[in-house]
């Protein structure tokens, strides 16, 4: 009799939080929700945060409270909502570095997005691409590889850090085109920008709305997007595909996640809510202004995007053995 009281019991407290999810989801929101940026104030995915913030108050009737916690490439910020209670009142703001790259980067292997992250959907792109200062006589990006190639160890390419988005675009380019240049890692973008401002470095890998600026002022000299097709920011700057380079592309995302267990209506009515903010017009103005484009996608799409993703640049950091060591 003993032996059958404990799996009966089980069984009860299932059906009860079977049952108890509808409610609950009704019930959700009833307090206030706060959204975890791994990175400091300002910048691409602080930005993106406080964009869809301020637009999911209208539509879920609670606070949404942006908390920044930097740190480690971004991992604190993941393992404290990875830790969090699966509740739907702490999610993460992600971007590629702290979701994907970071825990084999810093050799901290304490979550995985797919076994402790439930996505709820992408929110923004922004694509790459090649600049170079205008001291450079290449003016597209075959002719930046043969200048790499019949001038080994002169070009140098500025990185904002080891294992960022733009370093391993940087990888995967010279592993396509064959072509070796000279690596120089920053704290920062900032420092690489100055120093390709400079001309102490001939080029980088940067997102479209950092550079634009530049480039318009003709402080850089833009050689390709590195996007599946022109972006509207600089519609006379060609892909690296109509280059004749095929097979490298990229774009840093962000997107907003909970943790795993989170219940599925809650993930479901964060998602419809998500989708209706990035659908407003004001929305869209506001990441076309910084130079990205929002976009929205339901949990099982954004899940296939990081699946991609990862078995996309996981193989570069490993076969270029990058560390934050």
């Amino acid at each position: 009799m003993r032996k059958l009281i404990a799996p009966l019991v089980t069984g009860v407290a299932a059906l009860a939080a079977i049952a108890a999810a509808p409610a609950f989801a009704q019930e959700y929101p009833s307090k206030p929700i706060r959204i975890v940026v791994p990175y400091p104030p300002g910048g691409n995915v602080d930005g993106a945060a406080r964009i869809v913030a301020a637009e999911l108050q209208k539509t879920l009737p609670q606070p949404i409270v942006v908390e920044n916690k930097a740190g480690a490439g971004g991992m604190l910020a993941a393992e404290l909502v990875a830790k969090a209670d699966p509740d739907g009142y702490t999610l993460f703001m992600a971007a590629n570095g702290p979701l994907l790259y970071s825990p084999t980067i810093y050799n901290r292997p304490l979550y995985h997005w797919k076994k402790d992250f439930v996505p709820i959907s992408m929110v923004s792109l922004t694509p790459l691409l090649v600049q170079v200062h205008p001291s450079v006589p290449a003016k597209t990006v075959p002719d930046l590889v043969a200048l790499a190639k019949a001038k080994p160890n002169t070009v140098t390419m500025a990185s904002p850090g080891a294992g960022t988005t733009n370093h391993l675009m940087s990888e995967m380019l010279q592993k396509v085109t064959g072509a070796k240049w000279i690596t120089a890692h920053y704290k920062g973008n900032a420092p690489a920008t100055n120093d390709l401002l400079g001309g102490q470095v001939q080029f980088n890998i940067d997102q479209v709305s950092v550079a634009q600026p530049f480039i318009k002022d003709g402080r850089t000299r833009a050689l390709a997007v590195v996007a599946p097709k022109r972006v509207p920011w600089l519609p006379d700057v060609p892909t690296l595909e109509e280059q004749g380079i095929t097979g490298v592309e990229g774009q840093t995302f962000t997107g907003l996640l909970a943790p795993a267990g989170t219940p599925q209506p809650v993930i479901d009515k964060l998602s419809a809510a998500l989708r209706t903010a990035l659908a407003s017009q004001s929305v869209k103005d506001r990441f076309y202004q910084a130079g990205a484009e929002a976009r929205w996608m339901a949990p099982q799409e954004f899940s296939n995007y990081l699946a991609k993703e990862e078995s996309t640049w996981m193989p570069i950091i490993r076969s270029a053995n990058i560390t934050a060591n």
